[in-house]
């Protein structure tokens, strides 16, 4: 069973689409479909925002509902529980609410569909995810629309990410950007002495020099015209708390010993920089290094379109497999 093996080496693995209609749901399903015939694992499965339903509510195009099997775990809003389509029992309810009401912690006693609803936040996510994972084998936790901070490898252990003809009409531009989003998963990890103190910082941009932390004093990256000349300042290594965005990275790209120069972040999500900036930074030398490397554990992609285009199946597998050195499978073809 392609990546099924690898996935059970982790407690907790995320589900993350490049774009809707990428195959993310699909793919979830294909996994829940393949772990039921491993009786002894206990499985629990959430969602972030609300994953199942029958129409999305963007698109207003047909989903694969979420399908779960007897023994499974599952975490759902109060107000979708009444339209699950199995029988199950409920275990917990949240004391902190949603758009959508309680979150329901249940086991399913019946094999059927379900909505998900599952914590809007990382903190609260992680909180939750961290609960599951001490009372089952392997937590699945389904994303949402292009937010990728929900693949965090501060939240789950792994991920597997869903690509395809939904992203572009261009075969080129999808295969390029899924590329780019593979190679920040593989950005190398920081090994300094500071890490640990970095971990604890929520913002702002420090200096890191001979195993000190210094606060810039940088209110902003949305600052960074009035601050420039303060960034690296006291060293070439510099943390940047928060999100990595597009002037940061013109700025960085272009000084004359980018050579030189390491930025440090917590994860690969948090590069929401364009690619041609990141790229061109890291060609002339410079390094991104993140606090927790990521876990990817394999790339399904889906051919289809929901506005009516398609690829060719075996064309783009070739494709996304001669660009990006990791497992890639339709899992419509498995």
């Amino acid at each position: 069973m392609p990546f099924i093996d690898k996935l059970l080496n982790y407690k907790s693995v995320s589900f993350v689409g490049m774009e809707k209609n990428a195959g993310k749901t699909q793919t979830l399903n294909y996994v829940l479909g393949r772990l039921r015939n491993f009786s002894d694992l206990k499985i629990a499965v959430s969602s972030i925002g609300i994953d199942g339903e029958q129409t999305d509510q963007v698109t207003k195009t047909a989903k694969p509902q979420i399908r779960i099997y007897p023994g499974t775990v599952f975490v759902t809003a109060e107000g979708l529980y009444p339209q699950r389509e199995i029988v199950s029992c409920i275990e917990e309810v949240s004391k902190q609410t949603t758009a959508l009401g309680r979150l329901i912690t249940a086991e399913a006693v019946s094999e059927g569909k379900v909505l998900l609803a599952g914590p809007g936040n990382t903190v609260w996510l992680k909180e939750f995810t961290d609960k599951l994972e001490k009372r089952v084998d392997i937590c699945l936790v389904d994303g949402a629309l292009s937010r990728m901070s929900f693949g965090s490898p501060s939240i789950t252990d792994a991920m597997i990410l869903s690509t395809g003809a939904a992203l572009s009409a261009s075969l080129a531009k999808v295969v390029r950007q899924t590329k780019f989003i593979y190679d920040m998963t593989r950005l190398p990890a920081y090994s300094g002495k500071t890490a640990e103190i970095l971990r604890t910082l929520d913002k702002g941009i420090y200096a890191i020099e001979e195993g000190k932390v210094t606060d810039l004093e940088i209110p902003s990256l949305l600052m960074i015209d009035k601050y420039r000349d303060r960034i690296f300042s006291r060293s070439n290594h510099v943390f940047v708390a928060g999100i990595l965005n597009d002037r940061f990275m013109q700025y960085a790209r272009t000084r004359k010993n980018a050579e030189d120069t390491i930025i440090i972040i917590k994860d690969f999500t948090r590069v929401f920089a364009k690619e041609e900036n990141v790229r061109f930074f890291l060609e002339r030398g410079g390094r991104i290094e993140v606090l927790d490397s990521a876990n990817l554990i394999a790339i399904t992609a889906n051919p289809i379109s929901p506005t009516g285009y398609n690829f060719d199946n075996e064309q783009m597998l070739n494709a996304l497999r001669e660009a990006i050195p990791a497992d890639i499978y339709n899992i419509k073809s498995l």
